[in-house]
């Protein structure tokens, strides 16, 4: 989730060329940084105090730079602060006898009287019905081995179906002038009948974005809650890093390295409780109606207690394509492979296997946009889970019809 700021008029840009704003046309460009461009960057990230840093460095390097000097004066005018952003004003005409677009766009500012524009927010809601084949993951094979020979499942580890209402909602805001952002998300899930496996989660979160040098860099920590059949089942906490290292990559290639930690908790659960590391890379192409990602992790789950199977260790691959269909129609396909390896028996003298778990999903969806910020999707989701003791192994088809809404 990022916040980008608006692009500022093209006679901005004209106006800082005609006062010797450093060129990027003609000649090659510098060995060292440029504090202008990295301030732009800073900029379009929604971190203004890493920008206003920037631009003053501009100045310090470069005193008759007129871009970087309004951009200051128009960023501490978004913040409020009324006397310098007209001190700056003032500066600007005196010194550089604007053109009358930027006469025009100073005019503006002061006419809002520079109170601070609201934070940046947005916002999301979904409802949608939907069937699901395997609401209670119920074996696929009715028989199971233990120590004692083969038995007959209960009817309740058996494959259980019915239909669902899904809400939710997200809401997203800038809390901080550097580009931090809180946001919270909200699903609950009811089944027609099935109602010990309805469900709810809820997470709160915070994102924080930084620069070093040519490097970028995002932090998100974030508690989750979820409800099982009306009851408290599981508590999450998670600390995540997100690195775009400067590759040599062409402008639709961007590699991004992840890493992070997650604590799990289970309420009604004794020994389940865990801590899972994660380190990703991932390689993402956007250009015109096609956007594709493809990312491999690898992950290690570390039991806090005496956990069935003890610690596991695994990877899990992701792989998304989406693109325009015809109109304004939006199709996509995402295929997850997640695999995990225990290091002990399940079970000792009940199951004596190492549990080796392979899960499969595969989900297509379609998008069709009723305007401008509602649309309705129709989403198929197949999963397999396999090699794996047979009591766990289980198969699912899930078809959902949903409504979405987006703030403006």
């Amino acid at each position: 989730m990022s916040l980008r700021r608006g692009v500022l008029p093209s006679v901005l840009a004209l106006f800082c060329m005609l006062l010797a704003v450093p060129a990027v046309a003609q000649e090659p460009p510098p060995a060292h940084s440029d504090p202008y461009q990295e301030a732009l960057q800073s900029l379009s990230e929604g971190r203004k105090n890493d920008a206003l840093k920037q631009f003053q460095r501009a100045i310090d390097e470069e005193p008759m730079h007129a871009g970087a000097m309004l951009e200051i004066a128009l960023i501490q005018c978004s913040m409020g602060n009324i006397s310098e952003a007209e001190r700056l004003f003032l500066e600007i005409e005196l010194r550089f006898s604007p053109p009358p677009g930027i006469i025009e766009l100073i005019t503006t500012e002061r006419r809002t009287g520079c109170h601070g524009r609201p934070a940046l927010s947005s916002s999301s809601f979904i409802f949608g019905r939907g069937f699901d084949q395997n609401v209670n993951q119920g074996a696929t094979n009715p028989y199971y081995s233990n120590v004692q020979g083969e038995l007959m499942l209960l009817t309740d580890f058996l494959p259980k179906s019915d239909q669902y209402s899904l809400l939710g909602a997200d809401y997203m805001r800038e809390i901080t002038p550097n580009g931090s952002i809180g946001f919270a998300q909200f699903q609950s899930r009811r089944n027609d009948t099935l109602r010990q496996y309805d469900s709810t989660s809820l997470y709160l979160g915070v994102e924080s974005p930084y620069r070093l040098g040519r490097w970028t860099a995002r932090s998100t920590a974030m508690l989750g809650l979820t409800t099982l059949g009306g009851s408290l089942y599981q508590r999450q906490a998670q600390l995540q890093a997100r690195i775009v290292p400067p590759l040599p990559l062409p402008d639709s290639l961007q590699f991004t390295l992840m890493g992070g930690i997650t604590h799990i908790q289970h309420v009604t659960l004794a020994n389940f409780d865990a801590n899972t590391f994660e380190l990703r890379g991932q390689l993402s192409y956007r250009k015109d109606d096609l956007y594709g990602n493809a990312s491999l992790a690898y992950v290690q789950d570390r039991a806090v207690s005496d956990r069935p199977g003890g610690d596991r260790r695994g990877m899990a691959l992701n792989l998304l394509a989406r693109r325009l269909l015809w109109a304004s129609c939006i199709g996509e396909m995402a295929y997850v492979y997640q695999k995990w390896d225990s290091e002990l028996p399940y079970a000792p003298g009940m199951i004596n296997e190492v549990r080796h778990q392979a899960t499969h999903v595969m989900r297509g969806t379609l998008i069709y946009p009723l305007g401008k910020n509602q649309a309705l999707q129709l989403e198929a989701r197949f999963v397999r889970n396999n090699k794996d003791i047979s009591l766990f192994q289980y198969n699912n088809r899930q078809l959902q019809l949903s409504y979405q809404w987006q703030s403006p």
